[in-house]
């Protein structure tokens, strides 16, 4: 390319909004889909903007989801070196709040939120460098907006002022790909023989990762859910099954015998009812394969907290009954009257679950009840008909309200309300002037 074409493309790319989206584009994890599906409305949405994407990691997550076939439309705007041909008109980072640094002309903070009743101050902090913050859920925007820090004095220790949530913050769900998670018939041979090996005709179906936290502790309490599953179906003589899609941060072996361990420390004895593991990657095709494999017929989680849930939401497009906690992101979409939502109480997150930054051993999250779990579990198990035919209408709110397509709608409503108009460089022609004699 010579320079005069060179330099015409470099002026033609000025004449455009440079929007930079930052996230975890190419790793297995919920913030890197989140990254995915904004990136991809954007993309659709403004055809004649200049967009460009910087990849990061996401904790230990695998960092190979994007494929050639599959993702050019996103492979071919990664920036491979981090350098910017200017300064961004729009720069969007899809991460948590710590990581928010305001380098374009207007920023656009997204992120997961929060699973407990407390943020880190460093959340609020990135929060008020953006222009403009979006979270998942109400929850979420409950507690950025009701966490505040005291500012003192260093010296003397007097308070000189409040830290709190000062930048404005909108709502928007994350969108359910209905193209891929839906009700289907057709199941991978991958999946079917997976689930051949699942000797009960009726299982429960949990999918998250298991954190860090003692017994019953953990995010997601799986501990808590093995243990009251096995109590409640112990003495049946047809009894159920448990299928846990889970895994740590990894995939690796080790993993997964980290993960037998704990099960088998919970499930000691042979004739408690089967818990069955399925660890390693898998993708959204086989992920909805599962789903509606005819053996898995509703899905429980007893989670502390959520941000949003993306697992149950994309669950409930399938049909099939729903088991969760009433409490944080994910009971924005969980209709009380189509899902069994499960009451309990707020306590303190235990230190053995606390992380640095991250989540606060000050903050409280939630611990279900466990009586009302089994009083759950039995009714969803000995009546599925009747629970059946009410998440056929969880299925419909899913599938009108909360798809890809619904989220790019409010994503762009939010964008007109809040975006500037960017000035835009204007070439000065003067004319030419004649030579007076």
């Amino acid at each position: 390319m010579n320079t005069s074409v060179t330099k015409k493309k470099e002026e033609k790319e000025k004449d455009k909004t440079f929007c930079l989206l930052h996230g975890p584009f190419n790793t297995v994890s919920g913030y890197g889909a989140h990254a995915r599906d904004i990136a991809r409305a954007i993309i659709k949405k403004y055809p004649d903007w200049d967009i460009r994407l910087f990849d990061c990691p996401w904790g230990n997550t695998p960092r190979n989801y994007l494929m050639k076939w599959r993702d050019d439309d996103l492979i071919n705007r990664l920036l491979h070196d981090g350098k910017l041909p200017r300064k961004p008109e729009i720069y969007i980072p899809v991460l948590i709040p710590p990581e928010f640094n305001p380098i374009g002309k207007f920023n656009i903070g997204i992120t997961a939120g929060i699973e407990t009743t407390l943020c880190h101050h460093s959340w609020l902090e990135g929060i008020n460098r953006m222009n403009l913050n979006i979270v998942p859920s109400k929850h979420a925007k409950d507690v950025f907006e009701k966490s505040n820090y005291s500012k003192r004095n260093k010296g003397n220790n007097e308070v000189i002022g409040q830290l709190k949530s000062e930048k404005s913050i909108e709502v928007l769900f994350e969108g359910v790909d209905t193209e891929m998670f839906h009700k289907t018939d057709m199941i991978s041979k991958e999946v079917a023989d997976c689930m051949d090996q699942v000797e009960e005709s009726f299982a429960f179906l949990f999918v998250g990762h298991w954190l860090d936290g003692a017994f019953t502790h953990d995010r997601k309490d799986i501990g808590g859910l093995i243990e009251t599953f096995i109590n409640t179906f112990k003495n049946k003589q047809v009894k159920p099954a448990l299928v846990l899609k889970t895994s740590g941060a990894t995939f690796s072996i080790i993993d997964r015998e980290n993960i037998m361990e704990k099960i088998k420390q919970i499930r000691h004895d042979d004739t408690m009812p089967n818990i069955y593991l399925i660890h390693g990657d898998m993708s959204d095709k086989d992920i909805n394969g599962l789903y509606n494999h005819p053996k898995i017929k509703a899905m429980i989680s007893l989670t502390h907290g959520e941000g949003y849930g993306r697992p149950l939401a994309e669950f409930a497009a399938c049909g099939k009954p729903i088991i969760a906690t009433n409490w944080s992101g994910h009971i924005d979409f969980l209709h009380p009257n189509y899902s069994v939502l499960i009451s309990g109480e707020l306590r303190n997150v235990h230190k053995s679950a606390a992380r640095e930054g991250m989540i606060l051993e000050n903050s409280q999250w939630f611990y279900a009840n466990y009586a009302k779990v089994k009083e759950a579990l039995l009714d969803v198990y000995k009546n599925y008909g009747k629970h059946k035919k009410k998440a056929v209408k969880q299925a419909d709110i899913i599938n009108k309200h909360y798809t890809l397509d619904a989220m790019a709608d409010k994503l762009f409503e939010i964008f007109e309300k809040y975006l500037p108009v960017f000035p835009k460089e204007i070439q000065l022609a003067l004319p030419k002037l004649k030579k007076v004699e």
